[in-house]
């Protein structure tokens, strides 16, 4: 009795994983290539000198600083 399939190769396997390789690296590329949604607006310049603002990056800072 033959099997309808032939036997799976050395060559076919390594073909395969070489064409899954190369599509995920340009899936991968193609990604990178997509420009970054505009990040939030600044806020505007108060008018009378400034002041203190409690950001996500001093926010940041002060996690670091605990003891």
């Amino acid at each position: 009795m033959q099997d309808s399939q032939p036997k799976a190769s050395r060559r076919g396997f390594f073909l395969s994983a070489s064409v899954a390789g190369a599509t995920l690296a340009s899936a991968t590329w193609m990604k990178a290539q997509v420009p970054e949604a505009v990040a939030e607006l600044p806020k505007p310049v108060p008018e009378r000198g400034g002041g203190y603002s409690l950001s996500d990056h001093v926010k940041q800072y002060y996690k670091t600083t605990r003891v």
